[in-house]
């Protein structure tokens, strides 16, 4: 009998910690104000290219390089404003390169239209904010890796938040992701690739 409690004691064990590891993990900038728990996730699209695909050539440095059109879900309840962070983890340096950063963008916003131009302030949409890239310039560059260097994946990252980020245009992306920290309702994700 004892050693039935003992064996039924170690299987509850056994399941609470399996319970744990399989628990989701959430990075600090996408942590919620309220309610615990992960933000849920909602849809980003690209016209210019699907989900996991190679970017057109005209979005990259060895094009056109002008900014891709983007749509999206409507965002969850509660979102003040939403934020795109466009980077390239594959790239090699300390951190993930910055492509773009984008902020301000109105809740009510479904798309972004391609070509918008590299200023501080965007007029189409209007009151949404530029910041720097890692050139140390203001909107989108393109994917332009190093040659040989395989293929990059390029994260399109949408954020809705339930507080309105600062009203002040040239924020970088550590700016920005602290600026917004506690306060993501909801992600959205496209991944684009390009290899030289």
């Amino acid at each position: 009998m004892l050693q039935r409690a003992i064996q039924a004691t170690a299987v509850t064990i056994l399941m609470f910690g399996a319970a744990v590891l399989a628990a989701p993990v959430t990075s600090l900038d996408s942590t919620r104000t309220t309610g615990g728990g992960p933000p849920a996730m909602w849809t980003l699209k690209c016209a210019a290219f699907d989900a996991g695909a190679k970017i057109p050539k005209r979005h990259t440095g060895d094009g056109e390089d002008v900014s891709p059109a983007l749509a999206w879900a409507v965002p969850p309840a509660g979102t003040k404003e939403l934020v795109l962070v466009v980077d390239d983890p594959d790239a090699p340096s300390p951190e993930p390169w910055v492509h773009w950063v984008l902020y301000k963008i109105p809740a009510k916003l479904t798309s972004l239209p391609e070509g918008i131009p590299p200023t501080p302030s965007v007029t189409t949409p209007p009151g949404v904010l530029q910041g720097k890239n890692s050139w140390g310039g203001l909107g989108w560059r393109g994917p332009s890796p190093p040659r040989g260097h395989g293929v990059h994946h390029y994260h399109f990252k949408l954020y809705a938040l339930d507080a309105p980020m600062p009203d002040r245009a040239g924020l970088d992306k550590r700016a920005v992701l602290g600026a917004m920290k506690g306060h993501v309702l909801s992600e959205a994700e496209i991944v684009g690739t390009y290899e030289r």
